[in-house]
């Protein structure tokens, strides 16, 4: 697993490396786009090649791009849609130019209406940004459920998946905070091995894409989208060792979103996400042993073979 952080790129593309490589990540993902605004943002070519050069030279391993909060892909509202259209197709021609291993994307809101309807607008304004771009992927991230947010389930993300025609770029990324928030129980390995069961039913472990670590504010089932630094939440460190030390998560990018000095998450948040990987790993191993061993006491002893009188 590729653990490290959302960073900022201001002040151009390589800084973006330059502070994942300060707090020790193996990925890092950034927002291409001012959050705030839909002026999407140019990179020129040298800008591109810095960061790739500053990449190669790194320990880091993945790069995600966040699409911008402002997007709306299944917006009543036919201007938002074609805005969010506009940004969501810059942002996977610049995840292919920089070597993204996905775009990130909140799918969009129903708001108050039929959420089947916004499905249906929602896949075909993903379908038409992923037919005007080429190769990077794109990332439907699972949401807390607030609001008339897709996504709010794993079957949610599945018809979102559907409805984009099951095109073979579109994964998906985790966020263990909404799926606590949402109503999945992930504080233990058993619980974690219950949602990856209804990945693998509704989705396909094939389209895992990325991980978000973040530790919620918000207790179970609230649909409260607060996160909380690593630790220090309702998860608490068992439970995001757990959500880490799931072994379909093996080779994913998990960048943690938590607060810091507002160009990314604490140096020793992602100390302490990777350390928590370790021993969530191990505790899962332990757990396994142990299953293991309980298997064998119960087992019956073979019957005696008697010999022959003949």
């Amino acid at each position: 697993m590729l653990i490290g952080a959302h960073v900022s790129p201001a002040g151009g593309l390589p800084k973006a490396v330059e502070r994942g490589v300060q707090r020790g990540c193996h990925a890092i993902q950034i927002f291409n786009q001012s959050p705030r605004a839909w002026r999407p943002t140019t990179y020129a070519e040298d800008d591109v090649a810095a960061f790739r050069e500053a990449l190669a030279e790194s320990e880091i391993g993945a790069v995600l791009i966040h699409a911008v909060y402002l997007l709306n892909c299944a917006s009543e509202d036919r201007d938002i849609r074609e805005k969010s259209l506009e940004s969501l197709t810059h942002s996977l021609r610049t995840g292919a130019r920089i070597g993204a291993r996905g775009v990130v994307l909140h799918p969009g809101s129903a708001k108050n209406g039929d959420t089947a309807a916004a499905i249906a607008r929602a896949g075909e304004t993903i379908r038409e940004a992923l037919a005007e771009s080429e190769d990077c992927a794109l990332h439907l991230e699972n949401t807390a459920g607030a609001g008339g947010t897709l996504g709010r389930s794993i079957g949610e993300l599945g018809a979102l998946i559907e409805a984009i025609g099951g095109d073979r770029r579109v994964g998906i990324c985790l966020d263990s905070c909404h799926l606590y928030a949402s109503g999945y129980d992930i504080r233990t390995p058993a619980g974690m091995d219950g949602v990856l069961g209804e990945v693998r039913a509704e989705v396909g472990l094939d389209r895992l894409g990325s991980l978000h670590l973040n530790d919620s504010q918000g207790a179970l089932g609230s649909n409260r989208d607060r996160h909380a630094n690593i630790g220090k939440g309702e998860l608490g460190e068992r439970g995001c060792g757990a959500f880490l030390s799931a072994e379909p998560f093996d080779s994913l990018a998990c960048v943690l979103e938590t607060k810091g000095d507002g160009k990314g998450s604490p140096a020793e948040d992602v100390a302490l996400a990777m350390n928590l990987r370790e021993r969530g790993v191990k505790a899962r191993k332990r757990r396994r042993a142990a299953g293991a061993s309980g298997r064998r006491a119960r087992r019956p002893a073979p019957a005696a073979r008697g010999r022959s009188s003949r």
